[in-house]
């Protein structure tokens, strides 16, 4: 579990192909990661597969895990967001985030207002459902709150307000209009929606 609050940037050292696999290395720059610990990289929870002094870590990502997320087009030298695992004593200061991704969404605009950015991201209609303003979604394991949802046609645009610190500590800001994020919605409204499926009328 995790909170999405983004602790640092790291950049790939390996990324590769085992079959319809993928090998991942990555200087963590955590010296007391252990092997089988898991990591959030661009959101997407990866265990530790083999380690070396300084932080050095490799992961192994499956065909569902390069199906569901970014990571099956990560390149050496691409920047990705890192973050350990919660504890249970320390502040929770985003949200519960299992880096378990749902599925992606592309930048569509980026615009600078007073020193922050705002950001919209065209989404799936199947993850817009559990999008609400105000509420909770980690995009690339940031954890951040929805300012805005609109819909144009059969796609839904979700709006974002990135802080300075946000912006210039995570990946964001190397984003381009067309990218791709990792997208993982609110579990709590997925797990609220399977409760109430037997009391909707067919």
């Amino acid at each position: 579990m995790f909170s999405g609050i983004i602790e640092r940037l790291a950049k790939v050292e390996v990324a590769e192909p085992v079959g319809a696999s993928l090998r991942l290395a990555i200087t963590t720059g955590y010296p007391d990661l252990e092997l089988g610990e898991s990591v959030a990289v661009n959101g997407v929870c990866l265990t530790v597969t083999s380690l070396e002094i300084g932080g050095k870590a490799e992961f192994f990502l499956s065909p569902e895990t390069l199906a569901r997320s970014t990571l099956g087009t990560i390149e050496v030298g691409d920047a990705v967001n890192l973050e350990r695992s919660v504890r249970l004593e320390t502040r929770l200061s985003g949200h519960l985030v299992q880096g378990h991704v749902d599925g992606r969404a592309t930048l569509v605009s980026a615009t600078e207002e007073a020193g922050a950015y705002r950001l919209a991201f065209d989404v799936d209609a199947e993850l817009a459902r559990y999008c609400v303003a105000k509420g909770s979604i980690a995009l690339n394991g940031i954890s951040l709150t929805i300012n805005s949802i609109s819909q144009a046609d059969v796609r839904f645009q979700v709006g974002v307000m990135i802080i300075p610190h946000t912006w210039t500590h995570t990946n964001l800001h190397a984003l381009a209009v067309g990218d791709q994020v990792n997208v993982e919605v609110d579990v709590i409204a997925k797990y609220v929606e399977r409760l109430c499926l037997p009391y909707l009328k067919p």
